[in-house]
């Protein structure tokens, strides 16, 4: 089973706690671990390991999406860069990496804390204490869902 599906089928249960907004191409979720302070997925609803293979109109309106949702996300968080990726190797369905990026971010982890998200180590990124939960999830999910609107 696909994990992103398995994600999507609890958004559609009313039962994924990170779920921000349906659009009409894919679903905007706050991601669970937050290093980057408001790093947001949006996740394609058609299950596609690649961006060329969704219809041609469904591809464009999911990149106008995609871009408004990483405007939204830069807005909401305050980024003074934004990185967007679309990887899948761990995860082949279709879906978006939007991480609001600060300066100096990655100070601890040398290059004067400039460089991909990648090089913060991933026991760093994806540990206990970078969850997000409680009052701050739902505090990061309604500043989200606010910038969300303008693209309604």
């Amino acid at each position: 089973m696909c994990l992103i599906c398995d994600r999507i089928e609890a958004i559609q249960k009313g039962e994924n706690p990170y779920f921000v907004a349906e659009l009409e191409t894919g679903y905007v979720v706050i991601g669970d671990h937050q290093y980057f302070k408001g790093y947001t997925l949006f996740l394609s609803k058609e299950h596609v390991t690649e961006l060329h293979f969704l219809e041609k109109e469904v591809r464009n309106q999911h990149l106008i999406e995609m871009a408004d949702v990483a405007e939204a996300v830069a807005r909401a968080f305050d980024a003074q860069k934004m990185n967007i990726e679309s990887l899948g190797n761990g995860d082949p369905h279709l879906h978006w990496h939007l991480f609001p990026r600060q300066e100096g971010d990655l100070k601890d982890y040398g290059h004067n804390g400039r460089g991909p998200v990648w090089w913060l180590p991933f026991d760093e990124m994806m540990s206990e204490h970078q969850v997000a939960s409680g009052q701050t999830l739902e505090e990061m999910k309604n500043r989200l869902a606010h910038y969300l609107e303008k693209f309604k």
